[in-house]
């Protein structure tokens, strides 16, 4: 085992990946020779050569595009989107040809590939750099969405990521980038309030994509969320006190509904966590499906706490986001709900 911050666990993924499969590529804006904005991909254009690690241009679209055809030839391009929010360039390019690819072709072709994205806030990036848009690949056929919360699980979740023989959204919280952030505060002490570094494992590992974790076990009410949420909810079940289960999903699609299921059939009651806007959020997806398959064991109405419907809110960052005491209200009044 050894410590490390989510940006070192994930690039121990990627030179893990390389070292095994020569067909692995990583590609992106500043990822070769710089090793990435945020240091990800730092040392391996010099280990791996450039003809395996290198800079792209500015062009989203370009870059999912070539890595789509590098796929379909039979490579395994993982490419860097620099920040999630730059994404929507290459938007028609991850719907209509990655996700489709296996299914337009009839199975002669496949899209083993990944796109990674920073993604969510925290960072003081403004509205250009913190958004938060996993349910625009969520509603999409075809297409994978995973989102951890720690380092351990960014290593082996990226690793089955490049390894899935189809296409993968692997979006990464910037506000876990160097360790999880003080989840006590709803605002920062400093923009890392505090850095801890995770339990992971040395060489290669695979976590399953679509399997959940439970972070903590309860009676009283479930909590399902994932990335930085994750954080959120353990600080809130500490204040409150009340005794709440926390599932993360870590992979939205395919989604693990068989523990969240098992768990709001215990607890009777349900909170749904994410930092993303309320509106046909992800969030509605879960509550629809609690409704669905958990309806004669819940005892409270299901509730969502989210990010609000505006604009990313520059100034109001850290009242935008989804804080302890937000969810620790929503924790109160879901247990006094009849």
């Amino acid at each position: 085992m050894a410590r490390m911050t989510m940006i070192e666990a994930i690039r121990s993924a990627l030179d893990v990946s390389m070292g095994r499969d020569d067909n692995v590529v990583v590609y992106g804006e500043d990822v070769g020779y710089f090793g990435g904005v945020f240091r990800c991909t730092h040392g391996l254009q010099q280990k791996y050569g450039v003809n395996r690690c290198f800079d792209a241009p500015i062009s989203e679209l370009g870059i999912v595009g070539t890595a789509i055809g590098m796929a379909a030839y039979g490579l395994r391009p993982c490419v860097e989107i620099q920040f999630a929010d730059y994404m929507y360039p290459a938007y028609d390019q991850i719907v209509s040809e990655a996700a489709r690819l296996r299914y337009r072709s009839a199975g002669d072709f496949t899209c083993p590939m990944v796109i990674r994205m920073p993604t969510g806030g925290g960072i003081f990036g403004g509205q250009t750099h913190s958004q938060s848009p996993e349910a625009l690949f969520t509603h999409v056929s075809g297409l994978k969405t995973v989102v951890p919360s720690n380092p351990r699980d960014a290593k082996g979740l990226l690793i089955s990521a490049i390894e899935d023989p189809d296409p993968v959204i692997f979006l990464e919280p910037k506000r876990l980038y160097n360790g999880p952030f003080d989840g006590h505060h709803d605002r920062p002490v400093t923009p890392w309030s505090k850095h801890e570094l995770g339990e992971v494992e040395e060489g290669h590992y695979t976590i399953p994509l679509g399997k959940a974790a439970i972070r903590r076990e309860g009676s009283a009410v479930t909590i399902v969320t994932y990335g930085t949420m994750v954080h959120v909810a353990q600080a809130a079940v500490e204040e409150t006190g009340i005794d709440a289960e926390i599932i993360d999903l870590r992979t939205l699609l395919p989604l693990d509904l068989d523990a969240i299921v098992a768990s709001v059939s215990k607890t009777g009651r349900c909170i749904v966590l994410h930092e993303a806007t309320l509106t046909s959020g992800f969030g509605a997806e879960l509550a629809a499906l609690v409704q669905q398959h958990c309806f004669y064991h819940l005892e409270a109405p299901i509730m969502r706490v989210t990010g609000w419907d505006t604009p990313y809110p520059h100034a109001q960052e850290w009242d935008y986001f989804p804080g302890p005491a937000r969810l620790g209200r929503a924790l109160r009044d879901i247990m006094e709900a009849r």
